[in-house]
């Protein structure tokens, strides 16, 4: 544990301000920052008289920039590479004093929980509330030797690359499945495959669950999923719930045929449209008509997977943004969905897609793992630093 000392005795903010240039220069606004990396699809192409007003923060190698907004987290290490970028002043810059603090320990520092939590704790402001100088004053940092300073923003940063890789590997994984997709259904927007196209509707049923009211809902009992509880499957797998439907009422719509079976899909109907999930043999619950659609009676022509797959690529979501071209709100309803049009592959090329992505997630759990690893030794890592 190193004795900590003010943030502003090791380091300057003045950041020096815009002069006129010549040409085009390449402008970052926060907006176009994703923690530690510039997201270079967010960026804009500027001169000196068409630039945004912010675009006034220049920098020099070897700062440290961090935005100043509460609840954000985004920094940057100035390098060779982007010094010459324009900068928001939505950022802060700090240049490090070098008798005193390494940029690298600074930019390790400006990530770290310990400066975060402090930085808006510092916040102030009537509406969105960021960092001043006077808040930036009450900031402190361990600051250990210079040599001790070297040595954890290399180990910090070896392990943040390590994490960057996993990500990058998972990332591949899904380009993948994409690619496998592609390569034996073709693109969905043009079936370019030619393969025999029906409405929903004639390969299953589309429908939603039985009203349930207020009164009917209780605190404990079988989950009553909300679009938000089936958001939170679809991409987490934590299945927690608040809002339940008594035992004996689950029991009765069951005994009709109003509850999902296995293999049934449920979709997404607001908000986020066209979100789905296949469902298991495991789970218990029933859900809120309107916001979810209902899909079952599936034939056995075509695979559930197949159909929840499709629903996330590209080509098959354009169909479900023309049937919302017009309308105000983003609402998927039961005879959209039924209208919407599925290319239907020979069953055993199905199975050999469903296959493949099996044997992806069986690898993709095992890096997932892997990066739970590195984030738990990264977190540590930084505790000791700095917390």
């Amino acid at each position: 544990m190193y004795i900590s000392k003010p943030l502003i005795g090791c380091m300057s903010t003045t950041g020096k301000s815009l002069e006129p240039f010549n040409g085009i220069k390449k402008y970052i606004s926060t907006g176009a920052v994703n923690t530690d990396t510039i997201d270079f699809s967010s960026t804009e192409d500027v001169t000196y008289r068409n630039r945004p007003s912010r675009a006034n923060l220049v920098t020099t190698e070897g700062d440290v920039i961090f935005a100043k907004m509460k609840d954000t987290q985004k920094t940057l290490l100035i390098s060779s590479e982007n010094v010459d970028y324009l900068y928001s002043t939505g950022f802060y810059a700090m240049t490090p004093i070098k008798e005193k603090i390494t940029s690298e320990y600074l930019f390790s520092f400006t990530n770290s929980i310990y400066f975060l939590s402090q930085k808006d704790k510092n916040c102030t402001g009537a509406t969105q509330k960021a960092l001043n100088g006077s808040g930036l004053s009450k900031i402190r940092i361990p600051l250990p030797t210079l040599l001790d300073q070297k040595i954890i923003a290399e180990v910090l940063h070896k392990a943040s690359e390590l994490i960057m890789l996993r990500m990058q590997q998972l990332e591949k994984m899904d380009q993948l499945v994409k690619s496998q997709f592609i390569e034996l259904f073709g693109d969905p927007k043009d079936n370019t495959k030619q393969w025999p196209v029906y409405n929903l509707d004639e390969l299953c049923k589309v429908g939603s669950s039985k009203r349930l009211y207020q009164n009917e809902q209780t605190t404990e009992g079988i989950p009553f999923l909300r679009i938000s509880d089936l958001m939170q499957r679809i991409e987490t797998g934590n299945e927690d719930c608040n809002l339940f439907i008594p035992v004996e009422r689950y029991k009765e719509l069951k005994s009709q045929d109003l509850v999902p079976a296995v293999g049934d899909i449920l979709v997404t109907s607001r908000g986020t449209l066209g979100a789905c999930y296949i469902v298991k043999e495991t789970d218990s619950f029933y859900f809120q008509d309107g916001m979810i659609s209902w899909l079952y009676r599936i034939e056995k022509s075509i695979l559930p997977f197949y159909i929840s797959y499709l629903f996330a690529t590209k080509g098959f979501r354009k169909q479900i943004d023309r049937l919302q071209a017009g309308s105000t709100v983003a609402y998927l309803s039961i005879s959209m969905m039924k209208k919407l049009r599925i290319m239907l592959p020979p069953l055993d090329i199905q199975t050999q897609f469903v296959t493949f992505v099996q044997q992806v997630d069986k690898s993709k759990f095992v890096m997932n793992q892997s990066l739970e690893r590195l984030e738990q030794c990264h977190n540590a890592l930084m505790q000791k630093a700095f917390g």
